[in-house]
């Protein structure tokens, strides 16, 4: 394929042109240095272009569907005449070659939506630098003037920090009568969330989805008041039936509405690029390091001393580093 020029892929995805976006997004992911100069040139001229977007993350425990609940809420948004795209923030292994995204079949409406956009993140990668990249594609993707950016995690743990990291809006989609949810939710992930969701409610799940939505509420009164000033309340909904979505993007847009009005979107998104700029500069020193001649194998001696006990750790890394 043709390579195309700075001058091409600026026009092409300003333009909305989904293949030229598709390509851009493929440019930021390469790890050549001709196409990392490049996608560097890219992202600097499409930058005043970004920042328009409502970017919200969405995270939730397995079997919430996740993948059903996308397709339901990004289908009402293209309804109203919004630009969707949805990005996957995954760090799945090179064995597995899991992506919850990898195929779109499992949101078939949704990715024959003409105002509609799927893209995973590759697999096979540390998480930083999956969120770097989905970073830059979000920037992309607003650049190419779409209105809401959804960032789905796949998996648990650090990924739901590093979404909520890049997001202006956090949703957790939870379950009722799957056990003792309290118990079994991390408060950690629960602190983070703007908003939660219970799932599948519908049919005989009614009451336990507001059982459900009750105790969550009540929890959530313990926690410390959010910084931005945000009271996250609680939900239910039913993808399948088609409940509920309305009013969870009602909720978004008076969060999105309340924090502009008293500035701390704009103070949480500066935050968020120094977050990046830290992050990323941590993982260009670590890459550095070992790209210098001869590192590894003295990385390799001094571990066999570090090992044997014959060179504290401390020492080993000021020798390294000297």
């Amino acid at each position: 394929m043709r390579r195309l020029t700075a001058d091409q892929y600026v026009d092409g995805i300003l333009a909305g042109d989904r293949l030229v976006l598709s390509r851009a997004i493929t440019l930021v992911e390469s790890r050549l240095l001709a196409d990392q100069a490049l996608a560097r040139q890219v992202l600097e001229r499409v930058l005043p272009h970004t920042g328009r977007s409502v970017r919200v993350g969405i995270t939730g425990v397995p079997g919430v569907g996740k993948s059903t609940f996308i397709e339901t809420f990004g289908t009402q948004l293209t309804r109203q005449g919004k630009r969707l795209a949805v990005l996957a923030v995954d760090p799945s292994s090179q064995r597995s070659q899991g992506s919850i995204l990898g195929d779109k079949t499992r949101m078939e409406i949704l990715s024959r939506d003409p105002n509609a956009y799927i893209r995973p993140s590759p697999a096979g990668d540390s998480l930083g630098g999956v969120a770097h990249r989905t970073r830059e594609t979000m920037l992309l993707c607003e650049a190419a003037g779409f209105d809401v950016i959804l960032v789905e995690t796949v998996g648990v743990g650090q990924s739901e920090t590093l979404v909520h990291g890049m997001v202006d809006f956090f949703l957790l989609l939870m379950l009722a009568g799957a056990g003792d949810e309290l118990q079994g939710m991390k408060r950690g992930i629960m602190e983070l969330a703007d908003a939660l969701a219970i799932t599948k409610a519908d049919g005989d799940n009614r009451a336990a989805a507001e059982r459900a939505r009750l105790e969550y509420q009540n929890a959530l009164h313990l926690f410390p008041p959010a910084p931005s000033g945000w009271s996250p309340p609680v939900l239910t909904c039913s993808a399948t039936e088609n409940q509920g979505i309305d009013a969870i993007w009602a909720v978004i847009s008076q969060h999105q509405d309340q924090l502009i009005q008293n500035g701390y979107r704009d103070r949480n998104r500066q935050m968020q690029n120094l977050d990046w700029l830290r992050s990323y500069l941590r993982q260009q020193l670590e890459a550095r390091f070992y790209q210098q001649p001869g590192i590894r194998e003295r990385l390799a001696a001094a571990e066999a001393q570090v090992r044997a006990g014959t060179l504290l750790p401390v020492q080993a890394v000021e020798q390294l580093l000297g």
